[in-house]
């Protein structure tokens, strides 16, 4: 399966103010129709799934800037219906179901330390039980299971509790969602917290509403091994949509060095042998690189 790109950093590319808090979330306030041009995009390039604007969408950031929780519940479902309606947009030319199977909806959850917009999402250091992690994810949980997505996406999971909240979250007040959960990564075997990725991946194997557990928003040298780390360890399939190689400096907010796009197809197929089944890209990643990923798994096809 293919997934999306990035979709705050190409929003931003196309001219998006994103220096905010809130990042996407920030442009389902002020630009709905250009998240769902990216997602048309992401599926005009080969994207079987596209990942909604909600990563950042929480009714704690929302309350900050003077929303009421009404009206973030309302954004949160904006949201998934313009990835719905760019998906049925798409779908609607005949042209576009060659060969190709119907695109589905993934609603994001990003990590309570997304919602912080301190880079704990990438060092999972919260200080918070599993019970208060369940508790910040529950209320959004719940607006987003009301809605057409077909999955959730837990992403950018830095800690072992707070996947373990999840896990424990979905198993016991949402037993008919799905959800794939990825976790960012600070080396070849660990996610960010030190925990071992295999690990992980043998603890979450046994939940059936876990329907894929990878790694995302991580540099692209790390996925090898860590995909061939957890393949021993769960029968679920791995995911992988790592960023583009680029560095992200947190004291100025900005990239640095070169990224992987003239490679990024190349690099799918090597993580696809490594045992990874469904591929996309996260941060600083664009439509071009996930087309590159389309055309080599249509050739095998």
């Amino acid at each position: 399966m293919i997934l999306d790109g990035a979709l705050a950093t190409e929003l931003e590319r196309r001219g998006a103010d994103l220096n905010d808090p809130l990042w996407s979330a920030k442009v389902l306030l002020e630009q709905p129709e250009l998240i769902k041009q990216v997602h048309l995009d992401y599926f005009a390039a080969g994207a079987d799934c596209a990942t909604t604007a909600s990563y950042q969408a929480t009714f704690e950031g929302f309350a900050r800037r003077g929303l009421s929780h009404a009206e973030a519940a309302d954004l949160m479902r904006l949201a998934v219906q313009l990835a719905v309606d760019a998906r049925d947009e798409f779908w609607a030319n005949p042209a576009n179901r060659v060969n190709r199977p119907k695109p589905i909806v993934a609603a994001s959850v990003g990590s309570y330390g997304a919602f912080l917009a301190d880079g704990s999402e990438y060092r999972g250091d919260y200080g918070l039980s599993e019970t208060e992690l369940m508790a910040f994810h529950r209320p959004r949980l719940a607006v987003l299971a009301d809605t057409a997505a077909d999955i959730f996406a837990c992403e950018t999971i830095p800690s072992f509790l707070e996947a373990q909240a999840l896990a424990h979250l979905l198993a016991d007040e949402f037993p008919d969602r799905w959800a794939w959960l990825s976790f960012s990564a600070k080396d070849g075997e660990h996610i960010s917290d030190g925990t071992p990725f295999a690990e992980c991946a043998a603890w979450l194997d046994p939940f059936p509403q876990i329907a894929a557990v990878g790694i995302n928003c991580t540099p692209p040298e790390f996925l090898p091994p860590l995909i061939e780390s957890a393949r021993a360890h769960t029968r679920k399939p791995i995911v992988v949509y790592p960023n583009s190689g680029e560095s992200f400096s947190t004291a100025d907010k900005s990239w640095h060095g070169e990224g992987e796009h003239a490679h990024y197809g190349d690099l799918s197929i090597e993580w696809h042998r490594a045992g990874a089944a469904i591929l996309g890209g996260c941060c600083r990643t664009t439509p071009d690189d996930i087309a590159q990923i389309a055309a080599w798994v249509r050739h095998v096809q």
